[in-house]
């Protein structure tokens, strides 16, 4: 649980002790909320956080400096190979996920502004990235931090699995 003195969580480059539990806490979030089958291929590719580490940043929001993850978030350039729909001057976020015990805590917006403050220290000019229609609890952090739905980026990335997209310019 996060502390009650500073309820705010600690968010970094995920550690080798942490991959573990970002993957539970991803596959929690996408399976439990329905937004993924658990026979679905993605599981795979949700729980493989130490690829998402390795081939991208994978960041965490944990409770301290040695807490338990809360939630996590893959970041990409535009242009690499997790980067779905950023162009190479824009920064993508893929598998925002925060554990059900942690919601409404802040640690959603926490992860994305993380990645914005990666983005910007990067250089980049702003970033864009994909969102499945149900998913309106993150919707609503896009919003709040100043994202723009851009229905013109919107793409399938597979029969009947529709995205949407929001973008930012810095």
């Amino acid at each position: 649980m996060l502390s009650p003195s500073d309820p705010r969580p600690l968010v970094r480059r995920a550690l080798d002790r942490d991959l573990a539990g970002a993957g539970e806490v991803a596959v929690e979030a996408f399976v439990g909320d329905g937004h993924t089958r658990p026979d679905s291929g993605y599981v795979d590719l949700l729980r493989d956080t130490a690829r998402r580490n390795r081939e991208a940043e994978l960041l965490v929001a944990v409770d301290g400096a040695d807490g338990p993850v809360l939630g996590c978030v893959t970041f990409a350039v535009g242009g690499t190979p997790w980067a779905d729909v950023a162009l190479p001057h824009e920064g993508e976020i893929r598998m925002l996920a925060v554990g059900a015990a942690a919601r409404g805590r802040g640690v959603g917006r926490a992860l994305v502004s993380a990645a914005i403050a990666r983005s910007r220290e990067l250089g980049l000019a702003g970033m864009a990235f994909s969102t499945r229609p149900t998913m309106t609890a993150a919707h609503r952090i896009y919003d709040a931090l100043g994202f723009l739905r851009t229905p013109g980026r919107d793409w399938s990335a597979a029969p009947g699995v529709d995205l949407m997209v929001y973008s930012m310019r810095f």
